[in-house]
């Protein structure tokens, strides 16, 4: 299996020692890819040299600093061929709390778009047309299962900005099949990460499988389909949620 070994890997909102982009990063390095991990903070330093990859401080809500990311990465490695969105949810440095639809302020609004579609779409944007002149590409958006296939009080934002990296995965899938790009989203569920709280580990407790999910459970799926075997999966999305979403009785 040829997997990833020797392609150009990019993973965004790779920050957080405990967190999915680095476990996404640390999975591809491990399989051969030569990877850059990006985030907003210095702390992205220290998780690259821990796997040897390549770092980059960028804040993707921009999309000049999306630009010089992809330049840099190219200068060093050559055209990025597998994008991995995980930048999204939270930013360090800024918290929005949660509220019911009617209460959400224009400016809080457009954070949760610009922090958890915006980078996405900014990322694909800038990756595809290197992905379309060589004729291969492999982009992992990693979405959640709150938007696409549930929703949490509260978190209206989040959600609607989640469900929409679904259909821009599907979009790109068909958009760019035939140039050799498979574009696909992973759904976590319940993941224990640095930034789950108590209340998240315990929703995890109760899903069917009896405990949250980790983050290298998520990066095993991404790994896949990042993979030159996984040519004939596209448009698709990947639920990692330990059978939560099967179960319409939850709790004791």
């Amino acid at each position: 299996m040829a997997g990833v070994a020797g392609r150009v890997a990019l993973v965004t909102g790779a920050g957080a020692p405990g967190g999915i982009g680095f476990a996404i990063g640390r999975a591809l390095a491990a399989a051969g890819a030569r990877v850059c991990l990006t985030a907003t903070t210095p702390r992205i330093h220290d998780r690259a040299a821990e796997i040897g990859a390549m770092s980059h401080i960028a804040d993707l809500t921009d999309p000049a600093q999306v630009a010089a990311l992809f330049a840099a990465v190219e200068a060093r490695h050559g055209p990025v061929e597998v994008l991995v969105n995980n930048a999204g949810m939270v930013q360090s440095g800024r918290r929005v709390k949660r509220q019911a639809l009617a209460g959400w302020s224009d400016a809080d609004w457009a954070h949760h778009m610009a922090l958890n579609i915006n980078t996405t779409f900014h990322c694909c944007r800038a990756a595809l047309p290197g992905m379309a002149a060589q004729g291969y590409g492999r982009i992992v958006n990693i979405s959640s299962v709150t938007g696409p296939v549930v929703a949490i009080d509260g978190s209206s934002a989040y959600a609607t900005a989640k469900a929409a990296i679904t259909g821009m995965t599907r979009s790109i899938a068909l958009e760019y099949g035939r140039q050799g790009i498979t574009c696909n989203a992973v759904l976590p569920g319940w993941i224990a990460t640095d930034s789950s709280s108590p209340k998240e580990i315990r929703a995890g407790q109760r899903t069917p499988a009896g405990r949250p999910g980790t983050p290298v459970e998520v990066a095993a799926c991404a790994l896949f389909l990042a993979s030159e075997e996984a040519s004939y999966v596209t448009g698709t999305t990947l639920v990692v949620d330990g059978g939560n979403t099967l179960q319409e009785m939850k709790g004791a």
